[in-house]
């Protein structure tokens, strides 16, 4: 390396800009190529070394080692690499006897790698001469940071490993590790996303960083691979063991992971602050950004910033190791956070976000997140989250493309407004939005709104975007015109994107066919988009997209009506009395002309059709009393 360091320090570069570039570039490409020949070599040396053993004792035991090697390895994705990656390290003595072993051998030859790649952007930054653009250069922060990240997330990983299987249940190691390994997969991805913008960003990305982050996603699948395959089994028989035992209900729909605390925290009428925001100077600072970096790191217990009324013209990060961090503002309508960065300007999406929190644990309320862009401006965020077991309630999320990006992690949203026009709720994180109301509003003229994107790129990510009890409409400014600018509920960014849309309204604004796809065919068949038990004049599957990776979720029936003929009846009547599980009528697309009546004796039914305008019950009754005259008539106890 001493000499490729002399080789360049003996060379001036001559000629315009772009030649500089393109030729630092591809001696940056030869350094990496350089090094990587030198790992390859080191490794080859370290085996042929180890191979001179014990004797046919020694033999076996590799041989052993390699067998369970194999075995591990044949679960993932990328099987070659993830076998030649440790191979090494089992020929050096260590004991390996289980799966588990394997992991913890993935993770550590991943975590080498992931230093290799930080020390090398690090260093390209460094030496940098004005050869990248603002963009690029923020783009190689970026990859700083997700780095970073990642090495956090890897080693966090084989401490809760070592635990495994004694400190928790087997299903809460098991959702932990896949959180943590999701996320570091979610990282290479935002690091390559960032020189996606143009010709010149993409081809710093094939140059130079695109070959070692794609190695480390691969082995970061891997090793989550191979943990969903052995948590998997030891869960099923974790089951077995449980069988018959009452389970924990959560309270009132929260996520089980925010204690009870928090709970109050988030819905009490009065929160004692640790330390006030005000714009006006009456607290203990002024701006928000101040308020956080004071903040104490890796905290256990939980830090209050109140944020008075007044509008904060600022972008705030909470950092990953500002932790149990709580911001509460004065109401949705009068506390503002708000700022313009974009992607048209210089910014990566990643960090445009005016507000971005990565520290665990974070909460929000009565806040509005918001980025003033416009659409003009594309990529905009008003909110990144990266911050695990995370959640926001009564909260303003506003911006146009990319309005909230659900980075990474575990999040919850509750009684949260969101507004945006393309891919306005994307990322990769498990995200929940509950009772939200979700608006698309009036792009730039020839854009279609998609009010989801997902980025799952790996099949066992724990991730997805669920919206739940919540109403999608749309804002005012586009009710008017919205046969002009289609609205969709969502299209795959990534391979295996995953969201799933229930028990929600929907109204008019979404188009027939509820997805639209990225490009072509790609992710129609591997990605997840479901319905289920949506209502409102957008909500009827009839005119839905008939993808493979698409379906609408219903209830299995007890009982199937069909005016044709090719059900179990041909009226709505019920066929069961006093059950004491639900008893589940399915009524296909048609008009039944009957009245119906469910009596006290009638218990636990449910009656779902093919969507509003598909099935209909209509019956004409007359000389009777009004309530005798109803269509339908319920009278349950």
């Amino acid at each position: 390396m001493s000499r490729l360091r002399q080789f360049f320090a003996g060379r001036s570069f001559s000629g315009d800009k772009a030649t500089r570039k393109k030729l630092l570039l591809s001696l940056l490409a030869t350094t990496v190529l350089v090094s990587a020949v030198i790992g390859v070599t080191a490794g080859v040396k370290s085996r042929r070394d180890s191979s001179s053993g014990d004797g046919d004792s020694a033999a076996l035991k590799i041989s052993g080692a390699h067998a369970i090697a194999r075995s591990s390895c044949s679960s993932t994705l990328y099987p070659e690499l993830c076998y030649s990656a440790i191979a090494g390290s089992l020929d050096g003595g260590k004991k390996v006897k289980s799966p588990k072993d394997i992991i913890t051998l993935s993770l550590n030859v991943t975590i080498a790698a992931v230093k290799r790649n930080y020390a090398s952007i690090g260093k390209l930054l460094a030496d940098d001469k004005g050869n990248f653009t603002k963009r690029e250069k923020g783009a190689l922060k970026d990859c700083l940071e997700t780095l970073d990240e990642t090495l956090d997330e890897l080693e966090t990983a084989i401490d809760e490993l070592n635990e495994y299987p004694f400190k928790k249940s087997i299903e809460a190691h098991a959702d932990d590790l896949k959180t943590l390994l999701s996320s570091a997969i979610t990282n290479q991805e935002t690091c390559l996303d960032g020189f996606s913008y143009n010709k010149a960003d993409r081809h710093v990305r094939e140059v130079f960083i695109g070959g070692q982050v794609v190695r480390v996603e691969q082995l970061c699948s891997n090793s989550l691979a191979m943990l969903t395959n052995m948590t998997k089994k030891d869960a099923e028989e974790e089951r077995k063991l449980n069988a018959g035992r009452k389970l924990t209900a959560t309270d009132g729909g929260w996520p089980e992971w925010l204690s009870a605390g928090d709970r109050r925290l988030l819905q009490s009428s009065s929160v004692t602050p640790n330390v006030v925001v005000a714009a006006d100077g009456s607290g203990n600072y002024k701006t928000v950004a101040a308020a956080v970096a004071a903040a104490p790191e890796k905290s256990s217990k939980r830090y209050v910033i109140r944020i008075k009324a007044g509008v904060y013209r600022e972008n705030v990060e909470v950092p990953k190791k500002k932790t149990n961090i709580m911001f509460v503002g004065d109401g949705r309508t009068t506390t503002i956070i708000t700022a313009s960065k974009n992607v048209v300007d210089g910014s990566t999406t990643f960090n445009s976000a005016t507000v971005a929190v990565v520290g665990e644990k974070f909460l929000a309320r009565d806040i509005t997140f918001q980025n003033t862009a416009g659409p003009s401006k594309h990529q905009a965020v008003a909110l990144r989250v990266g911050s695990d077991l995370s959640a926001f309630y009564k909260c303003d999320i506003l911006a146009y493309q990319d309005t909230l990006y659900v980075h990474s992690n575990r999040n919850f949203f509750i009684n949260c407004y969101i507004a945006g026009t393309v891919d306005f709720i994307f990322g990769n994180a498990a995200s929940v939005l509950q009772d939200c109301d979700i608006h698309a509003r009036r792009p730039n003229s020839g854009q279609k709104n998609m009010v989801t994107a997902h980025g799952r790129t790996d099949p066992n990510q724990n991730t997805g975007i669920v919206i739940q009890k919540s109403r999608i409409g749309a804002t005012s400014d586009l009710k008017s015109v919205q046969k002009s600018f289609p609205t969709y509920l969502g299209r795959p960014w990534k391979e295996y994107a995953r969201t799933i849309i229930m028990q929600s309204s929907i109204t008019d604004v979404i188009h027939p066919a509820g997805w639209h796809e990225w490009s072509g065919s790609f992710a129609l068949n591997t990605l997840t988009y479901e319905e289920y038990q949506n209502t409102g004049a957008g909500a009827s599957t009839s005119g839905r997209v008939k993808w493979k990776g698409y379906k609408e979720v219903r209830p299995k029936p007890d009982v199937t009506v069909a005016a044709d003929g090719t059900g179990d009846v041909t009226t709505v009547k019920m066929l069961k009395k006093k059950s004491k599980t639900r008893f589940v009528i399915y009524v296909k697309a048609g008009v039944y002309k009957e009245n119906v009546l469910l009596e006290k004796a009638h218990w636990n039914v449910m009656i779902y059709g093919d969507g509003a305008a598909a099935t209909v019950i209509s019956a004409e009754k007359n000389g009777v009393a009004t309530f005798d005259a109803a269509t339908s008539s319920v009278s349950i106890s």
